[in-house]
């Protein structure tokens, strides 16, 4: 028998997907190449089913024999292993950025005189429409709750930003930009104390509470399928912060920040303008110890904001307290600056690397907002959230519109700067 070669996501399972396997069945044995969660982040979206589970589904369709894993794009490796006689595709490839993997395939295939098999693209299919469908049906808490510990395993950088309400919240889920890097989109929703407690009208001194939190987030959780990174200020007294832990994972978020300062809760970015204290390595280590405690699932994650660098700390003790925090059982760090340069996060990146056991580092870049997320990337980051900036950019607009009808006396003069009333009601899936 012929060996046939198929590379698929496989994720969203239609009948598009077994024309093309039935076709290479026609040929002969079919391999399945795999992509791989890793693979498929790199480009697009992470998939709704991990690699685990696709495998399991695509071994069971008549037909296949063999499923491996496609760790890129490129088929170069794969296809030179097996050494297939054909490669079975759907011929929606020819342009965009798969049109250089396609060129690629014709010109392996070559090598041994293989042969590249196009099958006509299935009407009545679309991947966007699928995945649409599947955003307006939502997800469960547990899906949730498991999503960004996978996108940490499968992608360089998960990219979070910040939500404030449904609205904003079915931003984050649904902007996207096609560039020649493949779909970028938010991996996740930041769940922010301060642009909460500002939405309410009110300072950011923990004087929105748990439960006032939990109303707006079930307005987000409604509205988007995402991971969300809760925002816990100080964490509280530890007895209380056993139940935020055991609340928060009960609703599906997945990961819950706390930082190690002590007292009455001021934003960090107000530094030494205001009296701010850290709490002690000992306190905050056992706050953490009593999280993890406190949690039922091992997916969700616990990360310890440093605010060393906020409150002109050492280097070194910034660093001191990373590792112990991780000894306590953080599960990340996000360290934090308000410099307007990048320069001491860089270098707490650098010399977190020597630190005996590694976690994930998270990054907030407000101040230092000049540096490109690839930048970060490079550092060892393995979070960057946008924590606040789409508040930060609604009130100017909001401020500037209400001063137009002021001025003018009527709406007609900003008339341009609004969404249509009938473009309002397509916002809402």
């Amino acid at each position: 028998m012929k060996k046939v070669y198929v590379g698929m996501c496989a994720d969203l399972i239609h009948h598009g997907h077994l024309n093309v396997i039935g076709r290479a069945r026609e040929l002969g044995d079919v391999i399945i190449g795999l992509i791989t969660d890793e693979a498929a982040a790199s480009y697009k979206r992470l998939p709704y089913l991990p690699y685990d589970q696709r495998k399991s589904i695509i071994e069971n369709i008549k037909g296949v024999s063999l499923v491996v894993p496609q760790t890129n794009l490129d088929y170069t490796d794969n296809l030179r292993e097996h050494q297939p006689d054909f490669v079975v595709h759907g011929d929606d490839w020819k342009d965009g950025i798969q049109a250089a993997a396609r060129q690629n395939v014709i010109d392996v295939l070559s090598e041994w005189g293989g042969e590249l098999v196009e099958v006509a693209y299935t009407d009545g299919i679309s991947s966007s429409q699928l995945n649409a469908r599947i955003r307006e049906i939502g997800t469960t808490p547990d899906v949730r709750l498991k999503r960004l510990r996978r996108l940490l395993n499968a992608k360089k950088l998960t990219r979070a930003i910040e939500a404030h309400n449904g609205l904003s919240g079915l931003i984050a889920e649904g902007t996207s930009y096609s560039g020649d890097d493949g779909v970028q989109e938010f991996d996740a929703i930041w769940s922010s104390s301060l642009t909460n407690s500002l939405s309410k009208g009110k300072p950011d001194i923990e004087a929105v509470d748990l439960t006032s939190q939990l109303v707006i987030l079930n307005d987000i959780l409604e509205v988007t399928t995402k991971p969300i990174i809760f925002d816990g200020d100080t964490g509280g007294e530890p007895e209380h912060f056993y139940f935020t832990v055991r609340t928060l994972e009960r609703h599906g978020v997945s990961a819950l920040i706390i930082e190690d300062k002590t007292g009455l809760k001021q934003n960090s970015l107000l530094g030494s303008e205001v009296p701010q204290t850290l709490d002690s390595i000992e306190s905050f280590s056992n706050k953490i110890r009593v999280g993890k405690k406190a949690q039922i699932t091992d997916d969700f994650m616990i990360i310890a904001r440093l605010e060393s660098l906020i409150l002109g700390e050492s280097m070194e003790s910034a660093l001191n307290r990373a590792q112990a925090y991780i000894e306590a059982g953080a599960d990340a760090i996000m360290i934090h600056s308000k410099k307007t340069e990048p320069d001491e996060i860089l270098e707490f990146c650098k010399r977190f690397k020597n630190l005996p056991v590694q976690r994930p580092l998270v990054a907030v870049p407000t101040t230092y907002n000049e540096i490109h997320e690839n930048e970060l990337a490079e550092a060892g980051v393995k979070i960057v959230i946008y924590a606040n900036q789409l508040l930060r950019s609604a009130y100017p607009a909001m401020q500037e519109t209400a001063l137009s009808i002021l001025k003018h006396g009527r709406a007609y003069e900003c008339q341009d700067k609004l969404t249509p009333v009938k473009e309002v009601f397509k916002i809402i899936p």
